[in-house]
């Protein structure tokens, strides 16, 4: 799905036909989907009046908002966490919540955001946390788990092999509940489960993409 990310047999051509593809399958014009160029960064943007196909340049950002819910979000991901928002109040979300990312606080910033646009109050905000690497999997320097621990006590793990890891879909999960915010958390690792992408597995080979979009109602 990364037109910048491709495996030898693909092309950059080759991927925005599987883009269309999938928005056709998703009931999304063709070409319309927000994308944002990710640096593994903290910033969330507004989505823009124009789709991916009409971009030249992306912005740089790991975090979209849609301000009334009606334009489709995506971000690109390859073990690091998809997030994908919705509100009973209108505005959606999607983030990429890496390891950088996650601790330097992308998910603390969109939910800000999605609450600043509840000018009503007492609007509520759902959460799905997409397939990523497991903390099982997700092996790292022991002072890099020492350092994010300081952070945030729960994403310190231990691979199954027994060496130090990192568990980011669990702090993920507790950073998200202690915003009020109601999750949902897929348990499909994609380091393990060949059927997805994975970095980790494969550097370089492809990305995934997650996907917030309203369905279009038939008249």
């Amino acid at each position: 799905m990364s037109t910048t990310v491709l495996s030898e047999a693909q092309t950059a051509a080759e991927v925005r036909s599987h883009r269309h593809n999938v928005e056709r399958e998703l009931g999304i014009e063709p070409g319309t989907t927000r994308f944002v160029s990710q640096v593994h960064s903290n910033r969330v943007v507004k989505a823009g009046t124009d789709g991916w196909a009409d971009q030249d340049i992306l912005e740089e950002a790991d975090a979209i908002v849609s301000t009334d819910g009606d334009d489709p979000l995506a971000i690109l991901v390859a073990d690091c966490l998809p997030v994908a928002f919705t509100t009973d109040y209108g505005p959606s979300a999607v983030a990429h919540a890496g390891r950088v990312g996650l601790l330097n606080g992308i998910l603390e910033n969109t939910v800000a955001q999605l609450r600043e646009l509840n000018t009503a109050g007492g609007g509520n905000i759902t959460a799905v946390i997409g397939p990523s690497i497991c903390g099982d999997c997700y092996e790292v320097p022991l002072a890099m788990r020492t350092r994010a621990v300081h952070r945030y006590a729960n994403i310190g793990a231990e691979t199954s092999w027994g060496t130090p890891a990192l568990d980011l879909p669990a702090a993920a999960e507790t950073i998200l509940s202690g915003l009020a915010v109601d999750v949902v958390r897929s348990d499909i690792c994609t380091y393990s489960d060949e059927r997805y992408y994975s970095h980790r597995r494969e550097p370089g080979q492809g990305r995934i993409a997650g996907f917030v979009w309203k369905a279009q109602q038939n008249s």
